[in-house]
């Protein structure tokens, strides 16, 4: 592990929890999208250029983007959430160490993890991707396209203010 490495899952951690413990819900989303970059971030540093992209793309160009604007066209950029600290985050806290050690015992378990590659398969490049989405996947890239132009338009028309009752005219 590089240097590098470190200071960005130290940003990536820093800025979850951000997301989680700030009160305003902009300041919130705005962490979130620093999670989804320092994460492609560190995809980039191990190589993995498309999955990289793809995360700056789908995540902090989309869904990050949507969440600021939904917040935001729904008056709820000055809403305040709750505090941080309730009673019972105590159980909650126990409750998530102890999904994450059953998933880890099950990761470390399970027999269907594939082998280390010693003969070093090439990996596709990033044009070969590029023209594969292009050529084959053609349908399932146009429907991704129709999904978050549906997901954008459902919030503009949910964030449009209802217009008041019209007085009738008595003669």
């Amino acid at each position: 592990m590089n240097g590098l490495t470190i200071i960005l899952s130290l940003l990536v951690i820093a800025s979850a929890l951000g997301a989680v413990a700030l009160r305003n819900l902009v300041h919130c989303a705005l962490c979130l999208m620093g999670v989804f970059l320092g994460l492609a971030a560190i995809y980039l540093c191990l190589d993995a250029q498309f999955v990289g992209l793809v995360q700056i793309l789908v995540y902090v160009g989309a869904v990050g983007i949507l969440l600021v604007f939904a917040i935001l066209l729904t008056r709820g950029g000055g809403a305040e959430l709750s505090p941080f600290f309730s009673p019972s985050w105590a159980i909650g806290a126990g409750a998530a160490a102890l999904l994450a050690l059953i998933m880890v015992a099950a990761i470390l378990k399970t027999d269907s993890l594939p082998a280390p590659d010693a003969g070093g398969a090439e990996l596709p490049t990033l044009a070969q991707i590029g023209k594969r989405l292009m050529q084959e996947d053609v349908i399932v890239l146009e429907a991704m396209g129709l999904l978050l132009t549906a997901a954008a338009v459902g919030a503009i028309v949910l964030a449009m203010p209802e217009p008041p009752p019209k007085k009738e005219e008595e003669a």
